[in-house]
């Protein structure tokens, strides 16, 4: 199944004469972000494509209500150390799952996971984006994150299916 919906991918690019250069993978670390990995390094190898990987650190201080008001100071540690953390985790995965890749660039970024992405693709003038319906989240078969990212990118989005069947997705951008 994965083979034929990248191929679908393909003959799609090829049939539109898109012209995919610069490739985002947005990615929470999950087993079910990882799925995505497969049509990006194929899109990469095919098209010579660059590869965009973003990790996106929850900005808790806007939800002071669920975590706690830090301080300033302490808030910048716990940044920092995410930060840090997100860094050896994309060394890893870019290592391990991309070193065919004739170019992949990381971008750890603070904030909405969905707007950061959104911010990504334009000041990096990304050509798609191609990432997994959902990541962490379990309740249903498009996320939060993954639906508006679709409604609102002016790109186009590949959204791949984390279970191993193909699954019909209603969207109300």
């Amino acid at each position: 199944m994965l083979q034929s919906i990248r191929l679908r991918l393909l003959l799609l690019i090829k049939e539109n004469k898109m012209e995919i250069k610069k490739v985002l993978w947005p990615t929470d670390f999950s087993g079910r972000a990882t799925h995505a990995l497969t049509y990006v390094r194929s899109l990469s190898e095919s098209e010579q494509a660059e590869i965009h990987v973003l990790y996106v650190i929850t900005d808790f201080a806007h939800h002071r209500g669920l975590y706690g008001n830090f301080a300033k100071e302490h808030r910048e540690k716990i940044y920092e150390w995410e930060f840090k953390k997100a860094q050896e985790r994309l060394d890893a995965i870019c290592a391990q799952e991309l070193a065919g890749c004739p170019l992949y660039i990381k971008h750890v970024a603070v904030g909405d996971p969905a707007r950061e992405i959104l911010k990504v693709a334009q000041s990096e003038g990304i050509d798609m984006i191609i990432m997994a319906t959902r990541g962490t989240g379990k309740d249903f078969q498009m996320g939060v994150v993954a639906e508006k990212v679709a409604c609102e990118s002016p790109i186009p989005v590949t959204m791949v299916p984390t279970s191993g069947e193909a699954v019909a997705l209603r969207m109300a951008c």
